[in-house]
Order: structure tokens, then sequence, then C-alpha cells
């Protein structure tokens, strides 16, 4: 059984020692401890930073990912069925993404294009903060 260190799993991952640390914390990667109290970790961890880190760039959220890495095997690496069931339990979650993407870029393209000369009708301009009460974020980018 190949183990690796935090460094060595930050290395061939390309995701830094303290992200690895938060990922242990939150319950996304177990590591073992040696004698010594330094962290081990299996081979296979390789492949769960790797899906956390593709499953945040889709925007999907961490509760999101944990109850995804929960149904896959800890010290083994997923199969092909494996990945099918969670890419089909996300399909619609990234097709909602991917609409709101695409009206947010049209949003940008027209507001590109006006050169902010009409800001009471841009969807980004706030001033005074005066949509606070419809609710967090970015509601008038909402459908």
């Amino acid at each position: 059984m190949n183990q690796l260190t935090i460094g060595q799993l930050s290395e061939r991952s390309g995701v830094a020692t303290s992200a690895i640390r938060f990922y242990e914390s939150r319950g996304l990667v177990h590591s073992e401890r040696t004698s010594g109290n330094q962290r081990r970790y299996h081979q296979a961890t390789l492949r769960r930073v790797g899906f956390i880190r593709a499953a945040q760039r889709v925007g999907l959220s961490l509760e999101e990912i944990t109850e995804a890495l929960a149904t896959l095997p800890e010290h083994r690496t997923p199969t092909k069925a494996d990945w099918t069931r969670l890419s089909r339990s996300w399909r619609s979650r990234l097709d909602e993404q991917i609409v709101r993407l695409e009206r947010l870029r049209d949003r940008l393209d027209g507001c590109i294009g006006c050169g902010c000369l009409s800001l009471r009708r841009c969807a980004l301009s706030n001033p005074g903060d005066e949509v606070a009460g419809r609710g967090p974020g970015a509601v008038l980018l909402e459908p």
C-alpha cells in the first residue's frame, strides 16, 4: 500500500498543503498518523483531491462534494460505475448552472455594449443598495 506525505500529496495533486488540511478537517479526505504523528495519505486520496477540485471548478458546494464523497470508497480508486452514478446525480444541477452562466454572459455582453449609459436598467448596478430587501446575492441576475 503506497502512502504519501502531505508534501507529496500536495506536489502530485497541485493543491496546497493548507487546502489538504482543510479538506481533512471537513472530512473530505482522511489520513493515518505515523508513530511520529505525521500524516500519511493513501494513494487513492490523489483521486479524491482531484475530484474535489474538479467539483469546485464547476460550482458545486463543499456540502454537495461531501455528500458525493460519502458514497465513494475511501481506499479504492472509484470505478467508472461510481463516476457515472455521480455524474447522473449532478446533471440537472450542472445544467441549471450552465443556464445561469449563459444568462450572466449575455447580460455582461449587453453592459459592455451599452457602456453603462443607462444604469437604471443595469442588472449589475445597485445604487444605494436598493435591492437588498429582495434577498442575498446578485438577485438582479436571477430569472
